[in-house]
């Protein structure tokens, strides 16, 4: 049979396939939520980092010229 009268007989039959969720619809929304609440408390557990090193910082650019420009 050819990939045209195939497509054709399939076309006719009006059965559509219907791939169902694994779990219902909103649950996607809460593990998207989850996920990047996740994601907002990594990035808020790095706030003022430098700060906190800034004795480092500026002894380091005392050390290596801190007027150097790159």
């Amino acid at each position: 049979m050819s990939l045209v009268a195939t497509i054709a007989v399939a076309a006719e039959e009006g059965h559509h396939i219907v791939n169902e969720l694994p779990f219902p619809a909103p649950v996607f929304g809460v593990i998207a939520f989850v996920a990047f609440t996740a994601l907002a408390l990594v990035t808020f557990s790095f706030r003022d980092v430098a700060n906190r090193h800034a004795e480092k910082a500026e002894a380091y650019a005392r050390e290596h010229g801190a007027a150097q420009h790159h």
